[in-house]
């Protein structure tokens, strides 16, 4: 299947472009042992990822991908602090591109507008982007605090839309979890699924994006 006619592709970072669990799981698990706490495998945290500081750092407290409902609110509040403070000075330890993404970006770019939407804090965004060598690639950048709503919210993509001057038609959001693929099913706009990344290990397929592939190279056939 090919997506025609396409002029902006828009794309979420933690488990598309890149693979940041391991750096993730460490800042969760320093907050854990400063507060006391079990800490937990890559695996289990990797489960956790995808919904934002805030959310993982729930989860991570909870020890379940299920918030408690219970968690204190102060506590929650520091446990936060001590996991961004970590995080922001750990960002890129371990992190790295996924194969063939950098390749893929720079053929895309010469064609088509690239941008972000990830829900990711965004300071934390370009210190990433800019140690891997790939911020000059992206025409725009959303971080999950940088509107009134995340996705799977419709507006970050929306908000890209309009600020760089396309229609829903001719842009594609490209992801590895369901909220990425809500987000675009909620406005009408193509997108493609790929089968690594964070998806908490549900099919990608079950939220129905218009394409699934599962090397992100395959974007060049596709476009």
């Amino acid at each position: 299947m090919k997506l025609e006619n396409k002029k902006l592709l828009i794309f979420d970072l933690d488990g598309t472009l890149i693979n940041s669990a391991l750096d993730l799981a460490l800042a969760v698990n320093t907050m854990l042992e400063t507060l006391g706490r079990d800490t937990f495998s890559e695996d289990i945290i990797h489960g956790w990822v995808g919904n934002g500081a805030l959310t993982l750092v729930k989860r991570a407290l909870s020890g379940s991908r299920e918030v408690d409902e219970d968690l204190d609110e102060s506590t929650v509040e520091n446990a936060l602090k001590i996991f961004l403070d970590y995080y922001e000075k750990n960002l890129c330890n371990a992190t790295v591109p996924y194969p063939h993404v950098i390749s893929t970006l720079k053929i895309l770019k010469e064609t088509y507008t690239l941008a972000i939407v990830t829900n990711k804090p965004f300071p934390f965004v370009s210190p990433i982007l800019n140690g891997l060598g790939m911020e000059s690639l992206f025409a725009l950048i959303l971080g999950g605090d940088s509107l009134p709503q995340k996705k799977p919210h419709p507006m970050p993509l929306l908000h890209v839309c309009d600020t760089l001057g396309f229609d829903v038609a001719s842009s594609v959001m490209i992801g590895d979890s369901k909220n990425d693929i809500l987000a675009a099913n909620a406005c009408g706009m193509d997108s493609v699924g790929v089968t690594y990344g964070y998806n908490y290990g549900e099919d990608i397929g079950v939220h129905k994006p218009t394409v699934i592939i599962d090397d992100f190279s395959e974007l060049l056939e596709l476009l």
